[in-house]
């Protein structure tokens, strides 16, 4: 599954980058706090790898 918006693009790279121990996860916050613990490697990957273009900042709710 595509990210929606770039900001829920950025917080999977976040998320991803913990989950792989890159980054401490104490230095999440917000949504990609949530995403370590709920989503699988894999799923993290689809999520930030998906392109920019086009995409709003923020999805519409």
């Amino acid at each position: 599954m595509p990210a929606k918006s770039k900001a829920q693009q950025k917080a999977a790279g976040a998320a991803l980058s913990a989950k792989r121990g890159e980054t401490p996860k104490k230095e999440l916050k917000g949504a990609s706090r949530q995403m370590v613990e709920s989503m699988s490697e894999r799923q993290l990957e689809e999520f930030a790898s998906t392109k920019r273009k086009g995409k709003p900042e923020h999805a519409a709710k």
